[in-house]
């Protein structure tokens, strides 16, 4: 079974592009676009104002450095 991965960011943000490209099955929710996402990710986030979050398997990690 695959990992379950969910990307909170902004389209034009090259670190969640950089993760939505390591993770194309990702569910994706657009931050900027909206605000009850934005809500979301800072809950998981613990008010963390970094882009992006993403949540695998239920645990939340905060920015991305993957293929930097």
């Amino acid at each position: 079974m695959e990992n379950s991965v969910i990307i909170y960011g902004r389209d034009n943000c090259p670190h969640t592009k950089r993760a939505r490209d390591a993770y194309p099955d990702a569910i994706f929710h657009d931050v900027k676009a909206d605000p009850s996402k934005l809500e979301e990710m800072l809950k998981l986030s613990e008010g963390v104002e970094k882009i992006p979050v993403l949540v695998i398997n239920g645990k939340a990690e905060v920015g991305f450095k993957r293929g930097c």
